[in-house]
């Protein structure tokens, strides 16, 4: 796919904007992994067991277990730093964005926005069904259906590069 077929129906400020959302969202994910990285006594365990709703049993179940937990631990904080970086590179987009909902999602389902649900730790606001994660999600969805690394990004030079082979 060319750079002209790419963008033939996009103006240059819904390439931009596009583009910009993408790497917002990839500086959000990175900046969220490595505070967690750089923190020694960061854990999701207090996360896990302040879940609650129709998944809180698997996620107890995870923080019921310190090898599961170093796992989850790592997980969110070297996902987090690589969703972010791809985001942010215009690099392997779709699969960041793919990985980036999957943990999403999780997140979700850990912490469902309902009304008769109240966790322990702080909540931004009081929500019904939609909530910021929520939110997160249909948007890389949406940015899933634009190829932006391919505007803007190393996914564009790879592949010219894989089509030259």
């Amino acid at each position: 796919m060319s750079q002209s077929e790419i963008t033939k129906n996009y103006t240059n400020l819904q390439t931009f904007l596009l583009v910009a959302l993408r790497i917002v969202i990839g500086w959000y994910f990175l900046y969220e992994g490595l505070v967690k990285i750089i923190n020694p006594d960061w854990s999701s365990f207090g996360y896990l067991m302040d879940s609650q709703g129709t998944f809180a049993g698997l996620f107890h179940a995870m923080a019921a277990k310190a090898n599961v937990v170093a796992v989850v631990d790592f997980l969110n904080k070297w996902g987090l730093t690589f969703i972010g970086l791809g985001l942010m590179l215009g690099v392997f987009t779709q699969l960041a964005l793919f990985f980036g909902i999957l943990l999403l999602v999780m997140y979700y389902l850990s912490h469902p926005p309902l009304a008769t649900i109240t966790y322990v730790m702080p909540q931004e606001g009081a929500y019904l069904w939609v909530n910021k994660t929520l939110i997160e999600i249909v948007t890389m969805a949406v940015l899933m259906a634009f190829p932006t690394g391919h505007i803007i990004g190393l996914d564009r030079f790879f592949s010219k590069w894989l089509k030259k082979q």
